[in-house]
């Protein structure tokens, strides 16, 4: 698979919103609105594409891939590069997420220089925390918003 990263751009965007998971994936679903359509349009949102131009996901950079009631928490007090990541869920649980991931680690890497890196998954998500860990990715803390345990983990941090 050959990817490619573009600029976020509406018609991007709103493809991305559509998007629907699977229980209990289903969590990740996003509402097709106005306001999520401004999140994906005016901030660090990236999108990697096949090289038949399909979108395979998406990746976000800095405060939008927080949770914000994790600041409460102390869960993003160190200054380090938030990364959040999704996946066309068309493509999840059949073997690709690791070349996805690399592709957008290698390219934050090379075009940001900011390392280390800190992501935050819900817990029960162990498909995805899986595959962090394999990147080397460990568990920093949690933190509950309503009935949803998140967690945050870190790559090439001296404090973990």
């Amino acid at each position: 698979m050959i990817l490619e990263i573009k600029s976020m751009n509406e018609e991007f965007a709103i493809e991305i919103l559509d998007w629907k998971y699977e229980p209990p994936y289903d969590f990740y679903n996003n509402e097709s609105d106005p306001q999520s359509l401004k999140e994906l349009m005016e901030n660090s949102y990236y999108v990697v594409v096949d090289n038949n131009k399909k979108i395979v996901g998406y990746f976000c950079i800095g405060d939008s891939a927080k949770v914000p009631i994790g600041v409460q928490f102390g869960a993003y007090n160190e200054e380090l590069i938030d990364i959040g990541i999704g996946m066309n869920p068309s493509l999840t649980g059949k073997g690709y997420g690791a070349t996805f991931f690399s592709f957008i680690l290698s390219f934050i890497e090379e075009n940001f220089l900011r390392v280390p890196f800190r992501l935050t998954v819900a817990k029960f998500n162990q498909r995805a925390i899986h595959l962090y860990e394999k990147f080397g990715f460990e568990k920093e803390m949690e933190f509950d918003r309503g009935d949803t345990r998140f967690m945050t983990m870190v790559r090439g941090c001296s404090f973990t």
